[in-house]
């Protein structure tokens, strides 16, 4: 994009965790975008996103944004799950470009409609992925690409934490019209990355289970994925989790990788951190380096705690590539980022998990 060219208006849909904390701070550091409206009808809300952004516009529902649409560039989509399918629908109905927060919809079958609207209108269709941009999954994708760890055999990914007491909300809600719980939630992201650092997926299998006393909706859950190159994800989303587990552990024919801790871009955020204005964006300190190696006799081994194996720098988090990947596609400059399509792919894994804990089988894909 060159200086003179006039930044892409933003209208975003929601201003809860995803809307304030993730996505309006994330399109407004993105050159050549502009938050300009934000839509929420909490009048808290609306007084914080006019503090935190000034000049940004607040109105009560969509339908205000909509009768606007011929001033707006791109929608995005930070609302409550079960409204993702219909307004993603009437935006791109009305011409517009759309950016959905995960999972894009509750059934891979919707996700592949909306791709199909999104085509026949020629408009983008992006959903938003940002755990793509973790720094760890960088580091590992990187090693994987130079061949650090060999044929990879199995891929342990992890998104535990400790609420031993529901919060409450649509997010924990039973209803399943609200498509709430783990599986869709933190489930989104770990089935996303498997899928895009080994291929598709052939077999899943799945326990999901509510632990926590008052709960109404999966708490703990477990995901294993064959793919159709031979590897296998093992893959947890957990609020019951008293001791966290490594973050990755990935095992292949020359050597294994273990990351403990999470990406610091998230905790920044909520903190109110910006990028482009707080220094080291996205680095973390070399206490939490992951290590690869092999190390110890062949019926030993050795791990992070005793040693064995060389340290490898955490390369930095950049989830303002996201958003700069969706401003030069809109532009014709680019690929979209993160599409319908792929997001379906990992729906059709998400729901062969519910079935699978369902029924107490393996689901063949």
């Amino acid at each position: 994009m060159t200086a003179a060219a006039t930044p892409l208006r933003v209208g975003l849909i929601g201003y809860g965790l995803a809307g304030s904390v993730f996505h309006a701070p994330l399109i407004a550091a993105a050159e050549g975008l502009a938050l300009d409206t934000v839509v929420t009808s909490n009048p808290e809300r609306q007084a914080q996103a006019k503090a935190e952004f000034p000049g940004v516009r607040t109105v009560a529902g969509p339908d205000e944004l909509f009768d606007r649409a011929a001033e707006l560039d791109l929608i995005v989509i930070a609302s409550p799950n079960k409204t993702h399918v219909p307004l993603a629908t009437t935006a791109l109905k009305a011409g517009l470009p759309v950016v959905v927060d995960k999972p894009v919809a509750g059934t891979a079958a919707e996700a592949r409609e909306l791709a199909a609207l999104a085509d026949e209108r020629g408009l983008l269709l992006s959903v938003f992925q940002n755990r793509r941009w973790d720094n760890d999954f960088l580091t590992l994708r990187s090693l994987l690409d130079e061949g650090a760890l060999g044929d990879p055999w199995r891929f342990e990914s992890r998104f535990e934490r400790w609420r031993p007491q529901p919060k409450g909300g649509w997010r924990e809600s039973g209803d399943p019209a609200e498509i709430g719980g783990l599986l869709y939630d933190l489930g989104s992201h770990v089935v996303d990355q498997a899928l895009v650092l080994f291929g598709p997926a052939t077999e899943v299998y799945a326990e999901s289970v509510i632990r926590r006393a008052g709960a109404e909706t999966d708490d703990d859950t477990f995901i294993a994925v064959t793919h159709a190159n031979g590897v296998r994800s093992h893959l947890y989303a957990s609020a019951t989790a008293a001791q966290l587990g490594p973050r990755f552990r990935v095992l292949g024919s020359k050597a294994g990788y273990v990351k403990y801790g999470l990406d610091p871009q998230e905790d920044a955020l909520r903190k109110g951190e910006r990028p482009g204005t707080a220094a080291a964006w996205g680095q973390e300190p070399e206490s939490l380096y992951g290590r690869v190696g092999a190390g110890g006799a062949p019926s030993g081994g050795e791990s992070p705690v005793t040693g064995g194996g060389r340290t490898v720098p955490t390369l930095p988090g950049d989830y303002p590539a996201y958003y700069a990947a969706v401003a030069k596609a809109l532009r014709g400059e680019g690929p979209n980022p993160v599409t319908a399509l792929e997001a379906a792919a990992a729906l059709d894994v998400l729901e062969a998990a519910r079935r699978s804990a369902r029924d107490k089988v393996t689901v063949t894909l």
